[in-house]
């Protein structure tokens, strides 16, 4: 599933050679069915089960992009010399990172790179984020990310996500307060890696999101193809990468080589799509 920034946030299913727009689903009833098929986004063999959003196990075990650093950067082991693939160290891990505030079930410290913004806040169900550092590498991001955990949050609660809307916080001020707590760890880092390491970014503004729910559930049940695939019901809204249905939500994220058929139920329109890694 793919986002666009716009008021409120768009969202399209990514089909075998279209696009569906979803907004226009909303209030609609809809069912996804999955075919049983999985084709891994590497290697497009099929496989049983899923790893790491889409790959089959031989992929998930020898890919760069599969390892445990790629979700905890402060473990970065290329220097160590045993990176699964150093040319995509060099391209990926070795380049410029944010570290950013988000505000989706309350204040987040995350990072990620300029070319995945604002798709990774929309992923997030953020409604409020600023980039707060720029960070030469990832390994580098990392270590500052750990730093600020001793302050707020690194985690999306996406139960309390999907519940409602965030209270409206002033990031500038929460970011002011946050470079002061870590003033320490950063000169030490700089210490370590250079004085050009990690710059701020004092003129960033804050971005928004309005995502397109029409009702929030009070009680957040999650869907699973695996366990039930067919789900069926009436599309409430959309937020993150979460579809909220009357009867659950389902994060197709998670889901993401899965063969499915989407049917929109008021148009009886359907189509097979195999949903991409984003």
């Amino acid at each position: 599933m793919t986002s666009r920034h716009h008021d409120p946030v768009d969202y399209y299913l990514r089909l075998d050679d279209e696009e569906i727009h979803l907004n226009p689903h909303i209030g609609s009833h809809i069912k996804l069915s999955y075919s049983g098929k999985i084709t891994c986004v590497n290697c497009e063999r099929v496989t049983k089960k899923s790893f790491s959003q889409g790959y089959c196990y031989p992929c998930f075990k020898k890919l760069a992009q599969c390892d445990l650093c790629l979700v905890s950067p402060e473990r970065c082991h290329f220097e160590a010399g045993t990176c699964r693939d150093e040319e995509f160290a060099k391209s990926f891990c070795m380049s410029q990172h944010l570290v950013y505030l988000a505000n989706s079930s309350g204040i987040k410290v995350g990072i990620t790179r300029q070319e995945n913004l604002p798709t990774r806040w929309i992923d997030q169900g953020a409604a409020q984020a600023l980039p707060i550092l720029a960070v030469e590498t990832r390994l580098q991001s990392g270590l500052v990310e750990v730093a600020c955990k001793n302050h707020v949050s690194d985690k999306t609660h996406w139960q309390r996500m999907l519940k409602s809307e965030p209270d409206k916080v002033n990031l500038l001020e929460v970011r002011d307060e946050l470079l002061r707590e870590i003033s320490a760890d950063l000169d030490t880092l700089r210490d370590r890696y250079g004085s050009l390491a990690i710059q701020p970014l004092p003129t960033a503004e804050v971005q928004t999101f309005n995502f397109p729910v029409q009702q929030y559930p009070a009680k957040v049940a999650s869907l699973n193809f695996d366990k039930t695939p067919v789900v069926e019901g009436m599309l409430e809204g959309i937020k993150g990468q979460y579809l909220i249905l009357d009867i659950g939500v389902i994060n197709l994220r998670k889901f993401t080589s899965y063969e499915v058929e989407f049917t929109s139920l008021d148009d009886q329109n359907a189509a097979t799509s195999q949903l991409p890694l984003l």
